[in-house]
């Protein structure tokens, strides 16, 4: 049993009325999400910061609420013992089976139209009762909201990753070069050579860390490549291609080698020494307490 004095001096209301004022931004954003009123909702923060003898939030007139650093630090730890709140309440209510609730799903953007529909699609199937928010962002970007508990997972490339995170490989992906039709490689048979490409205008996806990783494979191949043109977007990077722009080096393919527009491009793999395998994962603050939804997808993705 735990000592008198070990018990909070806080409440499950009071955390949830701080973390409503985190993910609002403004008191009276938080007050109408858990029907209260603002006197009551700003109450109800003032109590936590003195349970917790700290200052969490800064409120200003007509800008609304910013966390201090204190605060952005409790912000994970409030969300994770709500999750946790809930959980058992759906275990003592015979509900500790069902996976239910939300889930927020980040994922980097060129693997987002190549492998999330499908994934998403198949999991809410399976389990109906699980609600997916889904955000596409830069890998550093994912990172922080991971961080922060504003994120459950990420489906990322095994790429520059943190070592805070945990990961499960969901599969491979192999470099490979991206023509558009009219291209004077084009048409050659078998694999390219990387070298081969020096000469030729390159189509960068400016993305990292995809960006780093192209540049790399370029150096390990003997050369500097001339890129002409940088796109954060994968779409846009083959639409450049399909208009003969140049060529571009990419993990991900779509099941149709056409553009936006309806222009071919050809795909070729790389000849020897070929580049090394990329893995494609799913990953985790290796801190975080996983909520039943986030454990049941993790599982549920991985092969």
């Amino acid at each position: 049993m735990p000592r008198p004095d070990t018990v909070p001096v806080y409440t499950m209301r009071q955390l949830a009325a701080f973390v409503a004022v985190a993910e609002t931004g403004t008191i009276s954003g938080a007050a109408e999400r858990m029907h209260l009123s603002q006197s009551a909702l700003s109450a109800a923060v003032t109590d936590l910061e003195k349970a917790l003898k700290a200052q969490l939030c800064v409120r200003r007139r007509a800008r609304g609420v910013q966390l201090t650093p204190t605060g952005e630090a409790v912000l994970s730890r409030a969300r994770a013992l709500l999750q946790q709140a809930g959980e058992l309440q759906s275990d003592a209510s015979g509900e500790g089976g069902v996976v239910a609730g939300p889930i927020a799903v980040g994922c980097y953007p060129a693997l987002g139209p190549t492998i999330l529909p499908s994934m998403l699609y198949a999991f809410t199937a399976e389990y109906p009762r699980a609600s997916v928010e889904f955000r596409e962002d830069t890998q550093n970007r994912l990172r922080t909201q991971l961080e922060g508990g504003e994120l459950d997972v990420a489906i990322v490339y095994d790429l520059d990753l943190s070592s805070e995170w945990q990961t499960v490989p969901l599969m491979t992906r192999e470099p490979m070069v991206v023509f558009g039709a009219e291209h004077p490689l084009a048409g050659v048979d078998g694999p390219v050579r990387l070298v081969d490409l020096a000469e030729h205008p390159m189509v960068l996806l400016d993305a990292p860390p995809s960006t780093n990783h192209a540049m790399d494979v370029c150096r390990e191949a003997g050369f500097a490549p001339r890129v002409a043109y940088r796109t954060a977007n994968f779409e846009t990077a083959r639409a450049f291609v399909g208009r003969g722009l140049g060529w571009t080096l990419l993990l991900q393919r779509p099941l149709v080698d056409v553009t936006y527009e309806g222009l071919p491009v050809v795909v070729k793999p790389i000849a020897e020494p070929k580049p090394a395998s990329v893995a494609v994962v799913v990953a985790w603050h290796q801190e975080a307490t996983l909520s039943r939804v986030a454990r049941a997808f993790i599982r549920f993705v991985t092969p």
